[in-house]
């Protein structure tokens, strides 16, 4: 197993897709983002498409999303070259009409689409496709959208924590944890639905906020959940939630690496509810939940070792360090898959 618990350089993390902004912030920009130590510019040309390239202008290495919109076109704010659909330089306006443009002023672009209400980016050749949510396309879900948070810690830290429910009780005092028992069964990990791995359980939750109620629909104090939570390599997590009354809750907790010690986090959350509720009622507490773990996991320095020897495991910590596993596992392959 690796001892390399660093994330930028990692040549196999190149080839995943990130969520980067949602469908809304690149309108149509130009808008700068660092994803693995690197940046890229993102911008919405005059046809609508969206393009992602190396935020560095191939003249002078300016920066293009310090540039503007002009005709549909990402100008640099240094030299004023045009970048049009696909990437390519279509305007040097210190050459004269008709000077053909050199083959290398044209941007080395790198893939994006849009799933889910966010913008995806993949540096490399993506080896698989975006997570899968089948509810995004049930007639009996919603889908809520929060915005983009940026967490000072690891995108491995963030993992880590999503994979585990053992926290829930001394993080989650606030929101949900305060009726969880601390014990923590044997888990059994096992190939779920829609490509995740994971587990499933069973919690008592505490429901005495009026947040929580409103989420919930339920107006007593403890409420039974059952639940999966499941990894896709290499930082999604899907944690899906079901109440007695029927309700289903599903969250997709996404983990975008900007280096080694900082991480864009975003979360999707799919309901089967009436649609009485406003979405904002509804996400105040999913958001009050996630500023309980980024508390909590801004107080830990560096990365987390993929060593498994390096930290200390219990049998609760099965899926995290099963996870742990899988990473140091796709790290190792590098990019011969």
């Amino acid at each position: 197993m690796t001892g390399n618990a660093h994330l930028v350089g990692q040549p196999a993390l190149d080839h995943h897709w990130y969520p980067v902004a949602l469908t809304g912030d690149i309108a149509p920009g130009p808008v700068g983002y660092r994803v693995l130590g690197r940046r890229y510019v993102l911008w919405r040309c005059g046809d609508g498409s969206l393009i992602a390239a190396p935020d560095r202008c191939p003249h002078r290495e300016a920066p293009l999303s310090a540039g503007r919109m002009v005709d549909g076109c990402l100008e640099c704010p240094y030299h004023g070259w045009r970048f049009g659909p696909g990437g390519r330089c279509e305007r040097v306006p210190s050459s004269p009409p008709g000077t053909p443009v050199p083959p290398k002023a044209h941007l080395a672009t790198v893939e994006v689409t849009e799933r889910y209400g966010l913008v995806w980016l993949c540096p490399g050749r993506p080896w698989g496709p975006i997570p899968q949510i089948p509810q995004e396309t049930d007639p009996e879900f919603r889908r809520l959208n929060t915005p983009f948070q940026q967490w000072a810690v690891s995108a491995t830290r963030v993992t880590d924590n999503f994979m585990d429910f053992s926290h829930f009780p001394f993080v989650h005092t606030a929101t949900f944890g305060l009726a969880q028992e601390t014990v923590v069964p044997p888990l059994e990990m096992v190939d779920l639905p829609d490509g995740y791995r994971g587990y499933a359980y069973e919690v008592n939750a505490n429901n005495t906020t009026d947040a929580g109620r409103t989420v919930t629909g339920q107006d007593i104090d403890v409420l039974h959940r059952r639940m999966t939570t499941g990894y896709t390599l290499p930082f999604s997590v899907r944690s899906t939630i079901t109440y007695e009354s029927g309700l289903e809750h599903i969250l997709l907790l996404l983990a975008t690496p900007v280096d080694d010690t900082n991480t864009r986090f975003n979360f999707v959350v799919w309901r089967n509810d009436d649609f009485s509720v406003p979405a904002e009622e509804i996400m105040k507490f999913d958001l009050a939940i996630g500023a309980e773990d980024k508390a909590m996991l801004e107080k830990l320095e560096g990365v987390l070792p993929m060593d498994l020897t390096a930290t200390v495991s219990v049998q609760s910590d099965r899926p995290s360090v099963e996870w742990r596993r899988s990473l140091a596992a796709l790290l190792d392959g590098g990019g011969n898959s």
